[in-house]
């Protein structure tokens, strides 16, 4: 319905027969919509279609408070706040109601008092989809005052008495009535905070500064936590866990595909993307260093491997290449196996090693990332298909890369050595000079540490001999 069509007080309400619903049944019906109109329920987040996304439907459709368990850089939050899509365009509401109030049944004092001197001419406002989320990063210093409410000193300077309702200052909660309220790592709550929390979560309202104030909220509660805070170091107390309906574990991703699906998805794009070259095995070993920084006993797992460092490597490693192509004046952009070099300063902030050394952030990206290149390489290749490059090297052939040398240099070298042509054209048919640059330095690579050749580097260049 346009915006203009709206109707704009109780009494035009009314005569739309407009249905107010609760929150739970708003998100289910919208879901059942989706489900059954076979749309994607929720956009952008990948790798979770077969494990956390039916889990959270279930808990949608049986209306219960969610919590989501998993470590960083595993889209928890971004899943939460996609649940507003879930909800109406827009609901209507009591103008200048703090709390959101149901036209037909408010819970306010205020609006009480204005719907009994108006009736069916009380005014209405409607509230858009976005405007009905509230999300509350757990922090120690977070007060009840701040979820819950407060009594306002001025309005009692302004004359209300103590006693009187009129004088509370709602807090997040209460303010989110008839929406969705997310608390983010959740075991960060103070105790007393998480105490706080019970009537929310059981009878669904709030009490505050005591005060014989009964608020029947309409609030959908979901949360975060890390597993480890949230089951081994007794952070979160166990009354409040008993009162979420579902526990979803989330995860990393299982399949490189969809690692690299989400890199494509989130790096940063710029104007010039055109200009860009990204070949898939370069893809490919990035997000394989990702997949063997998790299963490294050097990096502290518990603290997790985020997707984050997938994205922030891609976008280094992209980085160096868009740079390399303006110092030598070249069209096109493409990435190569020594622009890994440099991911360093993207991977070392992200992971947390298990002992600490001077340089050794480093040396673990060096030796995570010549894996990755390894593992890549094998998927590509069969060492006996690259027997003609070897010999060729064998009989004295050498060959110079660089992170900084210009790509116009390389397709001489595939002249220059037999066997590699051929081993480019399984890479890649595209012809362009930054292109067949980034295969050969793969190919090299890959029989350097497949113990074919051997490479002597220094000052961001390889020479590779046998």
């Amino acid at each position: 319905m346009p915006k203009a069509k709206l109707p704009q007080t109780i009494g035009a309400l009314r005569k739309a027969k407009y249905e107010v619903i609760p929150v739970r049944e708003e998100l289910r019906k919208n879901l059942i919509a989706k489900i059954r109109a076979e749309e994607i329920v929720f956009p952008g987040i990948v790798g979770f279609e077969h494990t956390v996304i039916p889990q959270l439907e279930n808990a949608i459709l049986a209306g219960q408070d969610i919590i989501l368990l998993g470590e960083r850089g595993q889209a928890k939050s971004r899943m939460i706040r996609s649940l507003t899509t879930l909800l109406d365009e827009a609901i209507p509401k009591i103008a200048d109601c703090e709390i959101n109030d149901n036209p037909y049944e408010p819970i306010c004092q205020v609006c009480r008092d204005k719907v009994a001197e108006m009736g069916d001419k009380t005014p209405l406002e409607w509230i858009p989809r976005d405007d009905r989320y509230s999300e509350k990063l757990a922090t120690p210093d977070i007060s009840i005052a701040d979820l819950i409410g407060e009594i306002d000193p001025i309005k009692v300077a302004e004359g209300h008495y103590l006693s009187d309702e009129l004088v509370i200052h709602y807090g997040l909660v209460p303010r989110t009535n008839r929406g969705i309220f997310c608390i983010n790592e959740l075991p960060d709550l103070a105790e007393r905070i998480q105490v706080g929390l019970f009537n929310l979560m059981e009878e669904r309202d709030v009490q505050i500064k005591g005060y014989r104030v009964r608020l029947p909220l309409d609030v959908f509660v979901v949360s975060t936590a890390n597993p480890e805070d949230y089951t081994n170091r007794g952070r979160i107390v166990t009354p409040l866990k008993d009162r979420y309906g579902s526990q979803i574990h989330t995860h990393y991703p299982l399949d490189s595909r969809d690692e690299i699906a989400i890199m494509d998805q989130e790096r940063t794009r710029f104007p010039e993307e055109e200009k860009l070259v990204v070949p898939d095995y370069m893809k490919e070993v990035l997000a394989e260093v990702t997949v063997q920084a998790r299963q490294s006993n050097e990096i502290n797992q518990r603290s997790g491997v985020s997707v984050r460092v997938s994205i922030a490597n891609y976008e280094t490693m992209l980085g160096n290449a868009v740079r390399r192509a303006i110092m030598n004046g070249e069209e096109f952009a493409c990435p190569r196996v020594s622009d890994l070099s440099y991911i360093v300063a993207s991977f070392a902030g992200k992971i947390e090693l298990e002992t600490f050394e001077e340089g050794r952030e480093s040396r673990v990206t060096d030796e995570l990332a010549r894996r990755a290149v390894l593992r890549t390489f094998g998927g590509y290749f069969d060492l006996e298909e690259l027997d003609a490059v070897v010999t060729a090297f064998d009989l004295g052939n050498s060959a110079e890369t660089g992170s900084e040398m210009p790509a116009a240099g390389y397709p001489d070298l595939v002249k220059k050595i037999d066997g590699l042509a051929a081993a480019v054209k399984k890479l890649t048919d595209d012809e362009r000079p930054e292109v067949i640059a980034s295969a050969v330095e793969f190919i090299l690579e890959g029989l350097h540490l497949s113990r074919k050749l051997n490479c002597d580097r220094s000052s961001g260049a390889a020479v590779y001999r046998l």
